[in-house]
């Protein structure tokens, strides 16, 4: 049963400012209290991009990893995987849906700088993959973001959609992709 904040408040105003400090010092050892007090509390300006930078370097660090499978593309759907997870946690406490739609475009870059035979196998489902994350850049762009923001990424994706699509339009995400974004 949670305290209520009464008490709760009473209590914290009885600690010294050396126990304090020291409170949010072991909570912040904790990711999501780190990113919350950084965000609301220590950067409330540039908090959101720190956390940005940070996801963007453990991205880099998951491409860098490799991973086990049977072929390059069941090992690039763990990849993708383990970086669509990065990116669930920094939307945790950042609400900048930009700095998200950055993020994902970033992690898509990653993806289509691949060769183009490692779209269009049979049972991997990494295309699936590669199409559900487009899908969700595609509704962020046009439901999420501000229209002046459509014009920065409305190239990149319709180079992706062109090239998903030519690839393997035979999976029913990938099909149901719009061949291409515009006002």
């Amino acid at each position: 049963m949670p305290v209520p904040k009464a008490i709760l408040k009473e209590q914290l105003q009885q600690l010294t400012k050396t126990e304090l400090v020291e409170m949010v010092l072991k909570l912040s050892s904790k990711r999501y209290n780190y990113e919350y007090l950084l965000v609301n509390y220590l950067d409330p300006e540039g908090g959101e991009q720190t956390l940005y930078e940070e996801a963007k370097e453990n991205i880099d660090q998951l491409s860098e990893k490799e991973y086990k499978g049977r072929t390059i593309q069941h090992q690039l759907a763990k990849k993708l995987n383990a970086c669509t997870k990065r990116i669930k946690e920094f939307t945790v406490e950042t609400k900048s849906k930009k700095l998200e739609a950055d993020l994902i475009l970033y992690v898509l870059e990653l993806q289509f700088a691949q060769p183009a035979k490692v779209f269009g196998a049979r049972f991997s489902g990494y295309d699936y993959k590669v199409a559900l994350l487009l899908k969700k850049l595609i509704s962020l762009v046009t439901k999420k973001l501000h229209p002046d923001y459509f014009v920065d990424y409305q190239d990149e994706i319709n180079d992706f959609l062109n090239k998903i699509h030519h690839t393997s339009n035979r999976i029913n995400t990938v099909y149901d992709l719009p061949s291409e974004i515009s006002n």
